[in-house]
């Protein structure tokens, strides 16, 4: 039995290998499902919004205001299910983003295209475009608060 007083295989296998079939099959009862969204803290949520729907063509899927009076926008990501929860929490110290603490990454089709719509936008590369080993192009550009957003064209 584990802590929570449920029967535990110790033979990791079987669990490694119901994990490794894919979305078909059951989830273990207990385990993590899925990743839902990955939360920001910002200085300013509209500014914030703003950079990605023109920057990135992201849109708010909702808003609300928490329990604890932060001022909250989820922000739908393409073909996926997660989301980016944007926060702003009132009377709370000032957001600064250590240098390359964290960033989120986004698959984009072409580069060049991509690095031309930005400049259009008012944006610019913060750094690369970069040809990886693998083939890939990978640049970055920064959000506001300093966080930065990847852009990877797969090689």
């Amino acid at each position: 039995m584990d802590r929570f007083g449920a029967d535990v295989d110790l033979d990791p296998v079987p669990a490694l290998a119901a994990l490794a079939i894919g979305a078909g099959a059951s989830h273990p009862s207990g385990m993590v499902k899925k990743l839902l969204h990955t939360r920001m803290r910002v200085n300013d949520l509209e500014r914030t919004v703003k950079f990605y729907e023109e920057a990135l063509g992201l849109k708010v899927g909702r808003r609300h205001t928490s329990p604890r009076g932060a001022q909250l926008a989820f922000i739908r990501t393409p073909n996926s299910d997660e989301e980016i929860e944007i926060c702003q929490l009132p009377n709370s110290p000032s957001v600064k983003v250590q240098p390359d603490l964290v960033h989120l990454a986004f698959e984009v089709e072409d580069m060049a295209a991509f690095a031309a719509h930005l400049g259009k936008k008012g944006f610019k590369l913060s750094d690369g475009p970069t040809r990886t080993g693998s083939g890939s192009i990978i640049a970055f550009i920064d959000a506001p608060e300093g966080y930065e957003v990847e852009l990877i064209q797969r090689g």
